[in-house]
């Protein structure tokens, strides 16, 4: 026995990023996914027409300075990116997603499409899944903007390597809940408005859960600006742009009293 008692077989097979087990786990990765889980809530919806992502924010401390936390960048004009795990994996992340996406103008002449940088993010992540001395990055991307084609698009990419589209997902602390909430409610034909106001409910709903008095909720519910983040991109533009705080208020003074009236205050 070794390692406070865990078998020495067990102990490198838990330790090792490059070691199998014999159940077929690579437990390094199985733990990257672990951090993801435990990140702030970030989602991503689309449509035909748009493409939205969101994302909560949380104060640490109370001294902290929550205005100029982010969690929602943008790409290239065309497409941005929300994140859930490690901050700084997904700031490094984020880093190579901005170089692929000029290299591309440069080489092509024109943008990326999404699916180029998601896949580019993947095989990085999954070469880091592979080689001794390293660890996976610990964190979920999801990318969304629209195609030099037209087409809006989100992707997320998982501490795996691997990535998939989809039409709305969540990643993060509060992903089952979110995830189910959107195959209840999502609609191919949302508007833009339902949709802004969709993706604070389900972000209110991650903020107050564990909340055990309703005046705290209620405060989340009133000042939910303050605590989230939202991009879009339309087909009209072919730009991603962020909402500005004043934007969003106006969106959460129109779904504030449904919060308040909800169950979960």
């Amino acid at each position: 026995m070794a390692f406070g008692g865990v078998p020495p077989h067990q102990a490198a097979y838990d330790r090792a990023t490059t070691i199998f087990s014999p159940e077929g786990d690579l437990y390094q990765v199985r733990y990257a996914f672990e951090a993801v889980k435990k990140g702030w809530t970030s989602l991503g919806l689309k449509t035909d027409e748009f493409v939205i992502l969101a994302a909560e924010k949380k104060m640490v401390t109370p001294l902290m300075e929550l205005a100029d936390v982010e969690k929602i960048y943008k790409v290239d004009d065309h497409v941005g990116v929300a994140f859930a795990g490690m901050g700084g994996d997904g700031r490094v992340l984020i880093d190579y997603a901005r170089i692929v996406a000029v290299r591309h103008r440069l080489l092509y002449g024109e943008p990326a499409s999404i699916e180029i940088l998601a896949k580019a993010i993947a095989d990085l992540k999954q070469a880091y899944t592979q080689h001794g001395g390293v660890r996976p990055f610990g964190v979920g991307l999801i990318f969304g903007g629209i195609n030099p084609d037209g087409r809006p698009k989100i992707y997320r990419t998982d501490p795996g390597g691997q990535y998939f589209s989809f039409k709305a997902v969540a990643i993060g602390s509060g992903d089952q809940e979110a995830n189910e909430y959107f195959e209840k409610h999502y609609r191919d034909n949302i508007t833009f408005d339902e949709a802004v106001m969709m993706v604070l409910k389900v972000l209110y709903f991650s903020l107050v859960k564990g909340m055990e008095t309703r005046e705290d909720r209620v405060k989340i519910a009133t000042n939910l600006h303050n605590y989230v983040e939202i991009g879009y991109a339309d087909v009209k533009t072919k730009s991603f742009r962020k909402m500005s705080l004043e934007e969003l208020k106006v969106y959460v003074d129109k779904v504030k009293d449904d919060l308040v009236r909800s169950g979960r205050t």
